[in-house]
């Protein structure tokens, strides 16, 4: 049976995991009158929940007798490294822009990955139909896109697709850009058709030989509670067959390898994928996709081979991570309270455990036993891993994120850099450079793509970001749109304006108070409300001032017999600042933790008595020459 493999690939909300809906919904992988819920494919409750794919997901459909597997893989920079492990998989690329945005930092990391391997791209721009779509200058930023990164000739030939995913209609032709804008559903003769008409001209087929001994690449792993660990991967050569004796060889430099590296290993089940589920198979050969059951100890990166012929295939090439921030024990006074696993042991095995299958995440042990450095792409990467574990009962504590500096060749120190890209109204043009300017942004290009917005590249550290997406959501009003991703290491840009403002710190454990609460309520912005249980340092706000106050949330007002002519005032709070952990890993400073548990997230210092706080700061201002 013909085979295409190929993942799509765009940047965040371009709309791709709807374009498969589209895909699966016309080649008839649902009933007619079949009840499916939008974006199928994004499964995680987190991602449905924030609207983003975290995980990748295989699929299949087929069209005119051809098997086409799907992957759909994550959109945003920091998951970056699911879709380089997925890549290997693949022998194309569907690539999606948006018509209106053009290419943004993803699509650009993306792109440069897959058209180093060789993979063949079919791009689709997609949402055609928006009012500010400009699908023609797209095209051609596209192209240039292309060209900058040093595409090949057949690379550059790649067939161009306009699209409404939310219609499900498609075409190959620039004239029918007017039909498709007009906002018509798919219909008869006009679908999705040119699409995968598309797919199956250009993409090529998996060209292993099926004929020759066994040799598959591990590019992602599964978890069964009855089969255990799944390998799942790409059948690169030959046949696997299900009771089939292999060798797994671990990772390491590609070639043939001793016999005596090689594990035995048996094949206990074989699965492959049709449509959105998994089926059962005796045998699969080269090109398919496959799931593996019986490999203990697999890993990302390695190789299921012929015992007779050990031959390593070349491993998955990560990016490093650039971000890391401490995971320790919680050793609040509230610790243990709602937490199912809060021990050390039960910390690291989870963290190392994640290692297994997040390639991109590095962790650490450190002098101090209960402390772990996780290292990450980028806050939302740590964040997303720090709420999968708080949803599974973990309780921990979480330090404030630093960058991973690097030495350059002639001994410098050099420091990770961000490409930013925001888009804002013209009247916020000023304000965001004027911000922009203290963190050490430098600034790429600028123009305007029209209806009165303009568009910046700015080029900036890493530290320079922390705590910046809800300062530029509120000189923005809300309206701009700002995305980041890792550019290069460059020369240390030097210190950096913190934050500008102080806290306010609970002096006394309690239960917070109305009355407490509406005297401080002028001069802060509050993070907990009435009823809420709180303990001497943790932070209950933010300063309007700079410097830290400490405060006693748990006073009531003195009751006495006497009456007076004025009535009392009727207490009146403004609701808190809701705290997430992206708002808490960007707002905490270095003296500052973050209390993680199953059913609240606090902020608090590291040092909870007010004495230890004073001769912390004293003995700073000593070690800097300060009085």
């Amino acid at each position: 049976m013909d085979i295409r493999n190929i993942a799509i690939i765009a940047h965040v909300d371009h709309g791709k995991t709807t374009l498969v809906d589209q895909m699966l919904r016309q080649a008839g992988v649902f009933r007619a009158n079949q009840q499916v819920q939008e974006r199928v494919l994004d499964s995680n409750p987190l991602e449905r929940e924030r609207g983003i794919t975290i995980l990748s997901k295989n699929a299949s459909l087929r069209w005119e007798g051809v098997k086409i597997n799907l992957v759909d893989t994550p959109g945003h920079a920091d998951f970056g490294g699911e879709v380089e492990r997925i890549l290997r998989m693949v022998d194309g690329v569907l690539l999606l822009v948006d018509a209106a945005d053009g290419p943004m930092p993803q699509t650009r990391f993306v792109t440069r990955k897959a058209l180093a391997l060789g993979l063949h791209p079919v791009v689709v721009i997609n949402k055609v139909d928006r009012a500010d779509a400009r699908p023609h200058v797209v095209h051609d930023e596209v192209l240039d896109l292309f060209i900058e990164l040093e595409a090949s000739d057949r690379q550059l030939d790649a067939p161009f697709i306009y699209a409404s995913a939310r219609n499900g209609v498609a075409s190959g032709d620039p004239a029918a850009l007017d039909r498709l804008a007009s906002g018509e559903t798919a219909s008869e003769g006009f679908d999705l058709g040119p699409l995968f008409e598309a797919i199956l001209g250009y993409v090529p087929a998996p060209t292993g030989d099926p004929t020759g001994s066994l040799q598959m690449l591990i590019s992602t792993l599964d978890y069964s509670s009855y089969l255990g660990r799944l390998g799942i991967g790409r059948v690169e050569r030959g046949r696997v067959r299900v009771g089939q004796e292999v060798a797994l060889l671990s990772l390491g430099e590609p070639g043939t390898v001793a016999q005596e590296q090689a594990r035995p290993r048996r094949v206990v089940r074989l699965y492959g994928f049709e449509g959105l589920g998994r089926i059962e198979l005796e045998v699969a050969e080269a090109g398919d996709i496959v799931a593996l059951a019986g490999m203990e100890g697999v890993e990302i990166g390695a190789t299921v081979t012929d015992p007779a012929r050990p031959e390593r295939l070349a491993g998955i090439a990560v990016e490093e991570p650039t971000i890391s921030v401490d995971f320790m024990v919680n050793n609040s006074p509230f610790a243990g309270r709602v937490g199912k696993y809060v021990t050390s042991r039960q910390l690291r095995e989870r963290l190392h455990g994640e290692v297994e299958r997040n390639v991109a995440l590095r962790v650490e042990d450190t002098d101090q036993p209960e402390v772990l450095t996780v290292s990450g792409r980028g806050e939302l990467h740590l964040s997303i891993l720090m709420e999968t574990m708080r949803r599974e009962g973990y309780e921990f504590q979480v330090s404030r994120p630093r960058v991973i500096p690097k030495v350059g060749p002639a001994g410098e120190r050099l420091e990770p850099y961000e490409e930013l890209v925001v888009d804002v109204p013209e009247a916020m043009l000023g304000t965001v450079i004027e911000t922009l300017g203290p963190r050490r942004g430098d600034l790429l290009d600028m123009r305007n793509p029209g209806k009165s917005r303009v568009r910046m590249r700015f080029r900036v550290p890493a530290r320079g970001l922390f705590g910046y997406r809800s300062e530029f959501l509120t000189e923005t009003r809300g309206e701009g749109i700002l995305h980041h991703r890792f550019l290069e290491y460059g020369p240390w840009a030097g210190p950096l304006a913190g934050r500008s403002r102080g806290v306010l710190v609970a002096d006394r454990e309690g239960v917070a108070i109305a009355y407490a609460l509406w005297n401080l309520a002028e001069r802060s912005t509050l993070f907990v409300e009435p009823g809420e249980p709180v303990y001497e340092g943790m932070i209950v706000g933010e300063h309007v001032r700079a410097g830290d106050l400490d405060v006693n949330v748990t006073k009531g007002k003195k009751l006495t017999n006497m009456r007076t002519t004025a009535s009392d005032e009727n207490v009146q709070l403004e609701p808190p600042r809701v705290i997430t952990l992206e708002l808490a890993l960007e707002y905490i400073e270095d003296d500052e933790l973050i209390e993680v548990t199953p059913e609240t997230i606090r902020l608090r210092k590291r040092a909870l008595a007010a004495i230890d706080r004073k001769k912390a700061a004293r003995r700073a201002r000593v070690a800097n020459g300060s009085p």
